[in-house]
């Protein structure tokens, strides 16, 4: 299984977000770190949020002082996203994209996840796209801005024991359609990515698993995982003025998983 990064050489980021101010839940490591970064290379004040502050700080040392801000929030806590939302407003002057990325992935079909993490998965992963919409929403109708929602694939179908991570998921793939609807004739665009399987802390595991990948790499056209850059320059662009005719779409970012019809490779 190809573990590490492409060859080709990296894409160079335009220029689209000077001016704009940001702000990605879950952004300590992983995707979110990826959306953080690429959106502070394109010009934007990101403010980085998540529950863990050294793993903020250590991503936010690598950006632009004057362009980042670290914000410790709770995303399950609607009182902790709407301090998010003024923290931003109050140090860069307004809110131009919402990403709402922060998750968690416990497994477990219904018969055996715990009751905690089936409460806790709704909470973060579906409550808090809900949370993070309903606070910026607000802000981002004075300056036309958008929301993009961190999906997954998993919320277009259903992984084998993952009864808590598919159907918050799910939530999250209809809650993008039906905010598209009330907000886009407002001059507020909702979309959402939907990752297959991305390199982060939250799969390590699951990558040196030999086994497991060479399942993976079975149902994968592309041939390898997808690294968070992957991801990030998705989402910027459906956050750019290039997508300004883009609404209500969960786009698949999954190297071609979904395009199969699930049978094996002959």
């Amino acid at each position: 299984m190809p573990a590490s990064p492409p060859s080709t050489p990296p894409v160079t980021p335009l220029r689209r977000f000077d001016g704009k101010v940001v702000i990605v839940t879950g952004a300590g490591s992983g995707i979110g770190q990826g959306i953080a970064e690429r959106f502070s290379q394109e010009g934007a004040s990101v403010v980085l949020a998540g529950r863990t502050r050294d793993k903020l700080d250590a991503v936010a040392a690598g950006l632009p002082a004057e362009r980042a801000l670290v914000q410790v929030c709770d995303v399950s806590r609607f009182d902790q996203v709407q301090a998010l939302v003024d923290a931003a407003v109050q140090r860069f002057g307004g809110l131009d994209v919402m990403v709402n990325n922060a998750g968690i992935a416990p497994s477990g079909g219904v018969s055996d996840v715990s009751l905690d993490d089936w409460q806790q998965t709704l909470a973060i992963n579906l409550s808090g796209v809900f949370f993070g919409s309903r606070a910026a929403v607000p802000r981002l109708l004075e300056r036309s801005g958008c929301i993009v929602n961190v999906a997954s694939v998993s919320g277009l179908a259903a992984d084998w024991a993952m009864a808590a991570y598919n159907a918050a998921k799910g939530g999250v793939v209809n809650l993008t359609r039906q905010m598209a609807l009330d907000l886009g004739g407002q001059g507020v665009r909702v979309n959402a990515v939907c990752p297959s399987l991305t390199r982060s802390n939250m799969t390590e595991d699951m990558l040196q698993d030999g086994e497991l990948m060479a399942r993976f790499m079975d149902r994968m056209p592309l041939g390898r995982v997808a690294e968070p850059a992957d991801i990030a320059g998705v989402v910027a662009f459906l956050a750019s003025d290039d997508a300004r005719f883009v609404n209500g779409v969960n786009l698949p970012v999954d190297g071609g998983v979904m395009a199969s019809n699930g049978q094996p490779k002959m």
